[in-house]
């Protein structure tokens, strides 16, 4: 069963979301349009699954190092990221505005056994109730909605005490427009043209501002670089393209 939204849209990019949600079952397709996106998942998810363990210090499970802890995944498209950490042991929820993404991430997730509570809603709608997370993760999202202060100060709202927050994004330099949209949309096609808009991108220092203007204290940020040999993803000090960063709210 998918949630469906009745509330606010308002920081929402239209024409984003329903470019996202053409890709309908091609989500997890892993040669498809999404490509990009499965070869960056597994530094991501370690980034997150580590700083997770080092701040929470879960029980230890088998396989299942997160097990217990409740997460938010904001923007959560068909499912790549939410499924892996469910995998660790995590309990899911997952956000997107798109009702078709949310279907489809349902519908993967049910085939491969995995229970995760999925929504077809906005995060300001989720923070208009009394739910919080122990970590909300804003993984490639900021880079796509119209007001990025607005939204992150729904997302830490739905932080609680003691929490954390991740996000991961593209930084606005001369670099990332030649490599993320000349390069990565126009010359390789790793990504469908027109998936990200250069003025949209979002330096370190003004997620960082933005993060601690809402009561949270930025603990890690690393940039992340992709070998065309390894065509691996890895972590990095060169942050002028990708970066992710954890915050955390003091309990």
């Amino acid at each position: 069963m998918v949630t469906r939204a009745t509330g606010s849209r308002h920081n929402v990019d239209e024409a984003d979301v329903a470019r996202f949600e053409r890709l309908g079952e091609e989500w997890w397709d892993t040669a498809g349009p999404m490509k990009a996106l499965h070869r960056f998942n597994p530094v991501r998810i370690a980034y997150v699954r580590d700083r997770l363990i080092q701040h929470f210090h879960p029980e230890p499970a088998p396989g299942r190092p997160l097990k217990g802890l409740k997460l938010l995944d904001i923007g959560c498209g068909g499912g790549i990221l939410s499924e892996p950490l469910a995998r660790l042991g995590a309990v899911m929820t997952g956000l997107d505005p798109a009702p078709g993404n949310v279907e489809i991430a349902a519908r993967h997730a049910e085939m491969q056994g995995l229970a995760i509570d999925y929504r077809a809603i906005t995060a300001e709608e989720l923070s208009t109730t009394e739910a919080t997370y122990d970590a909300v993760l804003a993984m490639e999202v900021v880079e796509h909605v119209p007001d990025m202060r607005g939204f992150m100060r729904t997302a830490t709202s739905l932080v609680r005490p003691g929490g954390m927050l991740f996000a991961a994004t593209l930084n606005r330099t001369l670099k990332s427009f030649a490599l993320a949209i000349v390069g990565a949309e126009y010359v390789l096609n790793w990504v469908p043209r027109g998936t990200h808009q250069w003025e949209k991108f979002v330096t370190p220092q003004e997620l960082g501002e933005a993060i601690e203007d809402c009561g949270l204290t930025v603990g890690d940020q690393t940039g992340v670089v992709y070998n065309p040999l390894s065509q691996e993803w890895r972590l990095s000090g060169d942050m002028d393209v990708n970066y992710m960063m954890c915050a955390e709210r003091a309990v």
